[in-house]
């Protein structure tokens, strides 16, 4: 089978880390490990585990890769990787450098992140993810889950501005999705599972289809009217639903 846009960004990102700091492993999670990538869509979410702290200079040889990849590389445009320490792996609050959203920031490796790089993890290079990292304690991955959807989700609903965009509408209905499901059955499913979930939960159908149609065909534009629409019933549902998962 030929090799992908996105099969090839990934050789390449992988080859030119290595060169620019000493790392022992590279792991995929998200939809590219879960087998819903979209390509043009989906984020690629990646780990990199690198044997001790980055300085200035290896921070700013990293920077360099990260914006040429993206000049030169349509299909890493959406390339996020965290570089995680590797005698810092246990330690779930500390906080990692992490290329996203265009710049190096700092921010930790959350136990959702975890549970998909255990669970199925994809190898890019080094050992597998379930060498290196440790279990998640009992309860972990729930507690921060109820933390998300109460200090951060639940006020987000109550921000109507918010979900005028398309971003917060798709992502504020598939975290409650996915949520729900690990707080019910303690299992992780996909953006796809989740809109199917929705459904089962009582959200309005046309929001359903909307959010799949942007992520899986070419949506028709949207209106103002109908956007606010859109977003008034949205937010209300997010609220209900967390509200409904947090109780249970």
């Amino acid at each position: 089978m030929a090799a992908t846009e996105t099969d090839l960004v990934l050789k390449r990102f992988v080859s030119e880390i290595r060169l620019a700091v000493p790392t022992a492993a590279v792991w995929a999670h998200g939809s590219l490990a879960l087998g819903d990538f979209q390509p043009g869509r989906s984020d690629l979410d990646l780990i990199a585990i690198v044997e001790s702290p980055l300085d200035g200079g290896q921070q700013d040889r990293l920077t360099g890769i990260h914006r040429r990849l993206q000049d030169e590389e349509p299909a890493a445009a959406k390339l996020h990787c965290s570089y995680m320490v590797g005698t810092a792996l246990s330690e779930a609050e500390t906080r990692h450098f992490t290329w996203a959203q265009g710049m190096l920031m700092e921010r930790p490796v959350t136990p959702v992140t975890r549970r998909e790089l255990l669970d199925g993890g994809l190898t890019l290079h080094g050992p597998t993810p379930t060498e290196l990292l440790p279990p998640l304690a009992r309860g972990q991955l729930e507690e921060f889950i109820r933390r998300d959807l109460a200090e951060f989700w639940l006020p987000a609903t109550g921000k109507p501005w918010l979900w005028m965009r398309d971003i917060w509408v798709d992502l504020g209905l598939l975290v409650l999705a996915r949520a729900t499901v690990t707080l019910r059955d303690g299992r992780l499913i996909t953006k796809g599972e989740a809109l199917a979930e929705l459904l089962e939960l009582g959200a309005p159908a046309d929001v359903v289809r909307d959010i799949r149609d942007r992520r899986y065909a070419d949506p028709e534009p949207i209106g103002r009217l109908r956007r606010v629409r859109r977003a008034m019933r949205a937010r209300a549902f997010v609220r209900r639903g967390i509200r409904r998962a947090l109780a249970q």
